[in-house]
């Protein structure tokens, strides 16, 4: 059986090359695949392999005196899930473009958001109610099929694009109110926080574990709704049986999760399309200039 494993850990590296080497021999070892990033403060990896394979990995990468405590996320997929395996040393784990103002020690990032654990986003939403606002820290595409319910999803296609975003006058009237961070997994809003912060934003949170913790713990009977946008061939997932699709096929309007890549391979832009209509993968864009044409 097999199944994907998600993890990250902010941690200072002395030789992040010797790291890569280390794991390239161990997940060659093991027969995973998926992403690794290495970086002088840490390293954020999805694998997918065995789960036998999986579960020495975890206990080698342990070993590692940096690594201790770090927290994996297990979810169903497998391998072939994953092209090839990659593994990468690049300047930052997350692509923020705000490196500088990034400081790490061996407890993680310094000067973040608070962790909220599932439940106790619900004891703060209890306890203060619609003063709480959610702030997705994804790009604007990964919301549209799934979000936490009246969620703030500002306008960004690329994570680089939040610095400037945060800056949008607009967010002026959430920032004295307790807002609540989330992302896949957690990373981003690990580097999220800190430029909110630093952008006048007084009460900030950020959900542990992110939506996948969250919804191992609710499912779709919580806060969440929809699908959750996945950076590999599954493209998403749902938590039940019960969960909603929330986006319009960019064809025919009707509700649906299913992401494709436009068929014009010099477009390939993600577009929302059901499965009825998913022979004709073009983008909107592209099906006019084709039917002009």
């Amino acid at each position: 059986m097999q199944k994907i494993i998600l993890f990250y850990k902010f941690t200072p590296l002395k030789d992040p090359s010797a790291v890569l080497l280390w794991q390239r021999q161990l997940c060659e070892r093991l027969n995973l695949k998926g992403r690794i990033i290495i970086a002088d403060h840490g390293i954020n990896a999805t694998l997918g392999g065995n789960i036998k394979d999986l579960k020495i990995y975890v206990k080698e990468l342990k070993s590692y005196e940096p690594f201790k405590g770090t927290a994996f996320k297990w979810s169903d997929g497998n391998r072939d899930d994953f092209p090839r395996l990659s593994i990468k040393i690049r300047s930052e784990l997350v692509t923020f473009g705000q490196k500088h103002k990034l400081k790490v020690d061996t407890k993680g990032v310094v000067g973040g958001g608070k962790y909220l654990k599932p439940k106790q986003v619900h004891e703060l939403l209890n306890k203060k109610g619609d003063e709480v606002i959610f702030f997705d820290g994804r790009n604007a595409y990964e919301a549209e099929v799934g979000k936490f319910k009246n969620a703030v999803v500002p306008e960004v296609e690329h994570t680089r694009d939040f610095a400037k975003a945060l800056k949008d006058p607009k967010l002026d009237k959430i920032k004295d109110k307790p807002v609540v961070t989330y992302c896949t997994g957690g990373i981003r809003c690990e580097v999220l926080t800190v430029l909110m912060k630093e952008n006048g934003f007084k009460d900030v949170y950020q959900m542990d574990g992110g939506i996948v913790k969250y919804g191992e713990q609710y499912k779709d009977d919580g806060l969440w709704e929809g699908s959750l946008y996945l950076f590999d061939k599954r493209m998403g997932t749902k938590f039940s049986d019960k969960a909603k699709d929330i986006a319009n096929c960019v064809h025919c309007n009707n509700k649906t999760s299913n992401y494709e890549n436009c068929a014009n391979k010099t477009c390939n832009k993600l577009i929302v399309i059901c499965r009825k209509c998913n022979k004709k993968t073009l983008c909107p864009k592209c099906q006019k200039k084709l039917v002009t044409a």
